[in-house]
């Protein structure tokens, strides 16, 4: 149903909507992976070794994460649309930067600037579609845009290497300035204002501050944000180690990322249609439960598989990551709409903050734990499993606290949707 004090639902193409704000969100998965296949070019034209390489992509996250939590305050304060389309003007600038790029250091610096826009699609996005439609209307809407949005990451690294076979690294970076173009022109010829004056919050940054610090110490809203961040921080590590574990483990080469990209994204997107078809006939729980439990099978059966072998082959080295993209997208919508029902009229800011911890941990993971383990399978695979663990550790802990009723900050929204 429409939410109130915004246009009628019905003067809003919902199909339109979904495959807008699902290209909005594309163009941040599109700025990482897409450079995959330019990893060995990358290195021997600028002088750079793996391990210098990878920071392309934990600056870029860093920077997604710190200006992750203005984007839903401003939204909050300035309107959606007007938001987006400044995000996407600053990545399209940086984009150019990055292709005309000669050092590591000025790459950088640009791929930071990317990051400081990225995130306007995603967390704007999610925003836009509570503002637009509640309940079982909202998960089915947030898992069509989950549905097309799971195709970025499996078809920008084979687009990669497609560029790579007619043309130079430098190429990848104007294909973006060229995708991040059409979604300006299509945001503002058919993004409407979902967000109107009247709703609006006037930007104090000492509020905002204020704001920002009780949500985080929201031990509610912690606990659904690490579960979120620690489910997908299993997929996220296989994603980050991608020219690792395609490269060197498969001993695959750079046009060939598909055989990765595609089963796991192909998972994903399974698990968004399925999630949105179960809208109204499953509990939000039980599809959660669900969910946690195809990662939990994914976590045994990579394990198991990376201890009887010793030499990791297709198709049998991405089944796993294909199960546990399904789970990740049937818990995904579940949980980011719970967090988004606890601050009915802070949205952008309870989007932001959300987003802020699952950048957080993935930094961590691009930049940290990725370059520790990515050089074995069997240690990606458990590290994977101890991540799933975490995030279902979390979620029990809120199951438990809202079955006792002893959950804070709950006024709005008192529990995930379909009940705990």
């Amino acid at each position: 149903m429409a939410a109130a004090n915004l246009p009628p639902a019905s003067t809003i193409s919902l199909r339109r909507l979904a495959l807008l704000l699902a290209g909005l969100a594309m163009f941040g998965p599109f700025s990482i992976d897409t450079i995959f296949p330019a990893f060995p070019q990358l290195g021997e034209q600028l002088g750079a070794d793996k391990l210098a390489l990878q920071q392309t992509i934990s600056v870029y996250l860093i920077a997604y994460a710190v200006t992750s939590v203005v984007h839903g305050p401003l939204s909050d304060a300035f309107g959606r649309r007007r938001v987006i389309i400044a995000g996407l003007a600053v990545f399209t600038l940086a984009s150019v930067g990055c292709a005309l790029s000669t050092d590591l250091t000025t790459l950088l610096v640009f791929r930071a600037l990317q990051g400081l826009s990225a995130g306007v699609g995603l967390i704007v996005g999610r925003a836009v579609i509570r503002d637009v439609l509640d309940g079982d209307d909202a998960q089915r809407l947030m898992s069509q845009v989950s549905m097309i949005f799971g195709i970025a990451p499996a078809i920008a690294p084979i687009i990669g290497g497609w560029i790579l076979g007619w043309s130079r690294w430098p190429a990848i970076f104007w294909f973006l300035v060229g995708f991040s173009v059409l979604l300006l022109l299509a945001t503002w010829r058919l993004l409407p204002e979902t967000h109107p004056p009247e709703a609006r919050l006037e930007l104090r940054p000492r509020r905002l501050v204020r704001d920002y610090v009780a949500i985080l110490l929201n031990t509610r809203f912690q606990r659904l944000a690490a579960a979120a961040a620690f489910n997908f921080g299993a997929l996220f590590l296989y994603i980050a180690s991608a020219p690792a574990f395609v490269l060197d483990l498969l001993r695959m080469d750079e046009r060939q990322f598909g055989w990765f990209f595609v089963p796991t994204i192909g998972g994903m997107v399974l698990g968004a249609w399925v999630s949105g078809r179960a809208a109204g006939r499953i509990s939000g729980a039980r599809l959660v439960g669900i969910g946690f439990a195809v990662s939990a099978v994914a976590a045994v059966f990579n394990v198991a598989y990376n201890l009887s072998t010793d030499v990791l082959q297709l198709p049998w080295a991405v089944v796993p990551m294909t199960l546990n993209a399904f789970g990740i997208a049937l818990v995904f919508p579940i949980l980011t709409l719970a967090v988004l029902d606890m601050y009915p009229r802070q949205r952008g800011s309870a989007s932001s903050l959300q987003a802020f911890t699952a950048l957080v941990s993935n930094a961590l993971i691009a930049g940290v734990v990725s370059p520790w383990l990515s050089g074995n399978g069997l240690w990606l695979a458990v590290a994977a499993g101890l991540f799933t663990a975490a995030g279902w550790a979390f979620w029990r802990w809120e199951a438990v606290v809202s079955a006792n009723g002893n959950g804070r900050g709950r006024s709005a929204t008192p529990r995930v949707p379909d009940s705990l």
